[in-house]
């Protein structure tokens, strides 16, 4: 057996009171140390430098603009253009009395001026902090106060969130700088504000005139201080240096030395996942740090396959939810075929799956199969793909597969928080004993399980399982401003993640629940609620489920939201018509979708407590509402409880009442 994570220090059982720790496990890479850490590449500043002296001509940030009624092709910023913006806005900045170290927001969707401005932090020693795009003004708000920023760059579409009176915090700002331009009102609103405001040329303009040199930061100075949604309370702001951003960077060049496939500056990565995220940053970082392209959405997530297929892409990053949607897309074109389509489809998939699994690499695994079956499935998403990662939460390992088998490039997953500049994990293309999993450790991380007695979670028990703990140079410096919930974060240097995992034989990490989201039912058994939501998730009718129980109650319940398509060729095939808020109504759907979930409970071998007893449907899927998910598709419990209670409480009455009769 392969091993592709190394056992450097054993693991300890618990004593007075303490719990066990696990093996400590390292990426081969790193079995006699980190790799050293180059001199010339220690800050953001200098990854940026080097890219553009190397790079300079190379196409960097691509935009879409919307003309004569329709997205046109992309435009292109060369490396140089982009050092030369960064130097005029970071003049500019200074050139208002902004001094090293001193907080700059950033506040919008993904584009070339988000990056600019970045940079431009990077460039005199200022922290970056960005401000979420999906989060409401009450965040932004928190955020803005409690890092005190006094500078925010936005996009035209936010300023009047910036502006909103309910924005209390906005009043200490001194300056606005749009992404575009802002409107003569916003304009009144602002200065009526004291905040001096500037369309995005008026402040390059200002920047050509006070020419100021660069003031580079430090290996362990701020780089950024990234607030992480959270799925509950307010924000947490996770310091990261500028050492954390290069070690996450380089690794990554050491990672990729051990495969045959490079990288290359023709590579294309499409961005959409917010870059106030910390998934999205590291991959753009790393990719201006090979000379390669990022070309940004236009900002309609629900049109991004036409982004695609202008773009032509060769990487794709997204969280499970993007591509569980890439699944049911191809399942619904495949029923659209006459059956012998359908059955050769069937054929292909599982002949190249075979090989795959017999050590095949998936280039290679069937050609015949990628040629009349699998290059349309490419095709929809650009037709360049070469590399797949999903991040954020884990991938079922039914859509994993179907990936690896289909997408004709790629397909692995990672693991990683903010708290871990990126990634923690990492898992390698090619290898089918990785399916399911996230690899073994990212090449600058330590890995340990750490028990989780009230759950059952032993590192030292056969398989060994507990909270999963990190440290290495990737590892967060601590809260701004949250000394306590640091020192609960962080114990004897280890970063306790939350996140339950196994160690499988041969060293990779396996993420098998959540620390924080496990429930204690009525009669003493432990419920994994994610666990449950992800199988649940993969029955047909269902587009998005919340399944809920507490310590009061002996049984789950869940709000469903119905697979539309799915839910009116049930409608049809029952003789029932409407829409789909009027389908949801129906007491029919309500049972068939209940026998959905039994028939998942029963091919997964659930146990019984953790059968879903009754549903409440509800006719949109959470996403919509970004009150009750973050921006990585996490659901928010207590919202989604909150928004819920009256229907629930009536659920477990009528649940109760059958149940005695």
């Amino acid at each position: 057996m392969s091993k592709f994570g190394l056992k450097v220090e054993e693991g300890k059982e618990g004593k007075n009171g303490e719990p066990s720790i696990g093996p400590v496990y390292r990426n081969p890479i790193a079995k006699n140390g980190f790799p050293s850490a180059d001199p010339d590449l220690s800050t953001a500043w200098q990854l940026f430098r080097s890219a553009v002296e190397k790079y300079p001509g190379n196409r960097m940030l691509g935009w879409r603009d919307f003309k004569d009624g329709k997205w046109g092709s992309y435009n292109w910023k060369t490396y140089k253009e982009a050092y030369e913006e960064t130097l005029q806005t970071g003049s500019a900045l200074r050139a208002h009395g902004i001094e090293p170290g001193a907080r700059i927001g950033i506040y919008g969707a993904n584009c070339p001026q988000w990056i600019v401005a970045m940079e431009a932090c990077s460039a005199h020693s200022l922290i970056c902090v960005p401000l979420y795009d999906t989060l409401g003004s009450g965040a932004v708000d928190f955020i803005i106060e409690h890092a005190e920023i006094d500078i925010v760059f936005v996009q035209d579409k936010k300023v009047k969130e910036i502006l909103n009176e309910e924005c209390t915090h906005a009043k200490r700002l001194k300056l606005i700088v749009c992404f575009t331009s802002l409107q003569q009102e916003e304009k009144d609103k602002a200065v009526s504000m004291d905040i001096k405001p500037y369309s995005w040329n008026e402040f390059l303009n200002m920047g050509k005139e006070n020419p100021s040199e660069p003031s580079p930061p430090q290996p362990l100075d701020i780089c950024t201080i990234m607030y992480t949604s959270g799925t509950s309370g307010e924000p947490k702001g996770v310091i990261l240096t500028h050492e954390n951003m290069t070690a996450s960077v380089t690794g990554v060049d050491h990672f990729m030395e051990e495969f045959e496939d490079k990288m290359t500056v023709d590579d294309v990565y499409i961005s959409f996942l917010p870059l106030a995220h910390i998934l999205d940053r590291m991959i753009e970082e790393f990719f201006f740090h090979r000379g390669a392209s990022v070309g940004y959405f236009h900002g309609n997530i629900n049109e991004i396959q036409e982004d695609m297929m202008e773009l032509k892409p060769t990487f794709l990053a997204g969280v499970p939810r993007v591509y569980e949607k890439v699944h049911e897309g191809v399942l619904k074109a495949l029923e659209e075929l006459n059956p012998f389509r359908r059955h050769m489809f069937h054929v292909l998939y599982n002949l190249k799956l075979k090989w795959m699994n017999l050590g095949y690499k998936q280039k290679y695994a069937s050609r015949l199969a990628d040629l009349l079956a699998f290059r349309k499935v490419k095709n929809r998403l650009g037709g360049r793909i070469r590399l797949i990662v999903s991040g954020g939460a884990p991938l079922s390992s039914e859509v994993e597969e179907f990936l690896r088998v289909t997408s004709c490039g790629f397909v692995l997953q990672g693991y990683g928080l903010t708290e871990t500049c990126g990634l923690a994990t990492i898992g390698h293309p090619d290898e089918m004993c990785m399916l399911g999993t996230v690899g073994p450790p990212f090449v600058f991380t330590e890995v340990r399980l750490e028990e989780v007695p009230e759950m059952g979670y032993d590192p030292l028990a056969d398989p060994p399982r507990g909270e999963i703990c990190v440290r290495g140079r990737t590892t967060f410096a601590g809260y701004y401003k949250n000394p306590e919930l640091t020192k609960e974060a962080i114990k004897d240097g280890w970063f306790h993640t939350g996140d339950i995992g196994e160690m499988m034989p041969n060293g990779v990490v396996k993420v098998i629940d959540r620390k924080k989201n496990v429930i204690k039912l009525s009669q003493g058994e432990y419920v994994a609620l994610e666990y449950l939501e992800k199988v649940y998730g993969i029955a047909p009718i269902v587009e998005d489920i919340w399944v809920y129980g507490d310590s009061f109650k002996s049984m789950l319940v869940a709000v469903v939201a119905p697979h539309e398509g799915n839910t009116k060729k049930w409608a049809d095939k029952n003789g029932h018509k409407g829409s789909i808020t009027e389908l949801c109504s129906l007491q029919d759907l309500n049972q068939y979708v209940l026998l959905e979930l039994k028939s998942a409970a029963e091919r997964n071998k659930l146990r019984g407590f953790e059968n879903i007893k009754g549903v409440i449907l509800e006719p949109q899927p959470f996403e919509f509402d970004k009150e009750l998910v973050t921006a990585t598709m996490k659901k928010r419990r207590e919202r989604l409880l909150k928004r819920y209670k009256v229907e629930i409480d009536d659920l477990y009455k009528r649940l109760n009442a059958a149940a005695k009769r």
